[in-house]
Formats: structure tokens, sequence, C-alpha cells
């Protein structure tokens, strides 16, 4: 039996995920096919199949991916001396790939097709769940450094900032005129109000100055 090299394996991999995830982007879902995967990906439907069955599984890849990498951002952001600062960080990051248009359009389309589809719907949702979590975690620990607002509860104030990431994504969809790369400042303005209102807690370094 012929040795798979992992590193050789994983590489190959990641660039039928890539092909995908332009395609997708560029011609949704449903309307990209397996033939335009290979065609950006430079191989062969059968090399392509050898690695991911069907193209839900390329699909259930990509949203894993995701998942692993937002854990993995999360547990380094822990490391943060100022957790309220390392939360901004993490939303002028979101509003960066907001600005993407492959990655966008990629999010938007993922998001439509988790209402249609029962098996992705399940994956987004254990997604969110994750990042959810996450971000109550980060809350209820910059909560106890007194760097926000103490009487916010951490899962509350985690649902609504994935409901504010969330929105982000959607604005994008229906206004032309909404630029993420430009709303960073409103956006840590916003969040300042809404965690550390006073301006007394750890965090007031990254306090965002007047912003028209």
């Amino acid at each position: 039996m012929r040795k798979i090299d992992p590193e050789k394996h994983a590489a190959r991999r990641q660039v039928i995920l890539d092909a995908a995830i332009v395609c997708f982007a560029r011609k949704g879902f449903h309307g990209t096919s397996t033939a335009e995967i290979c065609a950006e990906a430079g191989m062969s439907p059968g090399n392509l199949f050898h690695y991911f069955p069907t193209k839900h599984a390329i699909i259930a890849a990509i949203v894993e991916v995701e998942r692993q990498e937002t854990a993995e951002f999360f547990r380094e952001l822990h490391e943060a001396s100022d957790l309220f600062a390392a939360l901004l960080g993490f939303m002028d990051i979101v509003l960066g790939l907001a600005a993407d248009p492959v990655y966008s359009s990629l999010a938007l389309e993922i998001a439509a097709e988790a209402m249609r589809d029962e098996r992705i719907g399940e994956l987004v949702a254990a997604n969110d769940a994750d990042l959810r979590a996450a971000l109550s975690a980060l809350l209820e620990a910059a909560s106890a450094r007194g760097q926000i607002d103490a009487a916010i509860a951490p899962e509350a104030g985690a649902r609504w900032i994935a409901a504010i990431i969330d929105g982000i994504f959607g604005r994008i969809a229906v206004d032309p005129g909404f630029k993420p790369a430009e709303e960073g400042p409103m956006l840590h303005l916003l969040l300042t109000r809404f965690l550390n209102p006073t301006g007394d807690a750890g965090g007031t370094s990254s306090r965002p100055a007047k912003v028209e």
C-alpha cells in the first residue's frame, strides 16, 4: 500500500477548499459544478473525489475549518492583558473579513444554505454556539478583571455581539454604501458604550474618540 504523505495530503485538500471558496463566492453552491471546482483547483474530478466525495463534503469542510480557526484565535485571545481591547481587535478582524468580497459572499452563501439544508444548518448552528461560548468566556474573564461593565451577563452580551457580527454581513447584502473597512471607529464607540459605558474599567485605553 502506498504511504500517504500527511503534509502533501493536507496541502492538496486546502487547494480544493480554496478553489471551492472562490467558485462558491462567485456562483453560489448550487450554481457551482464540481467540474468548475476542479478547473479552479487544477486537478481532475477523480483526484477531487479522492479528497471530497461530494460537494456537500466540501461545504462541510469549509465550515469546519472556520470553527477550528475561530477556536484557536480565542484561545490566544485569552492571553491578552486587556481583554476589552482584544475584543475590539477581534471585531476589527471581522470588519476586515466583511470587506473581502470573496469572504463576505461566501459567508452570506453559507447562511442562506443553512436555511435550506438541514445538515449545513446543523454545522453552522454548532459554529455559532462555539462562537457565542467563546465570546461569553471572554466577557466573563474581562468582567472579572474589571475591564467591562460587570452588570452585563456574559451569555446575553455574547449573543448580542454575535448578532452584530451577523448584521455586518447582512448589511453588505442590502446597503451598497456600507463600507466595513471604514466602520471601525463607530463600531468601537458602540461596543465601548455597550460594554464599558463609564470608561472606568481596565479597557479605558481602548475607548475611541468622538466619531462623527
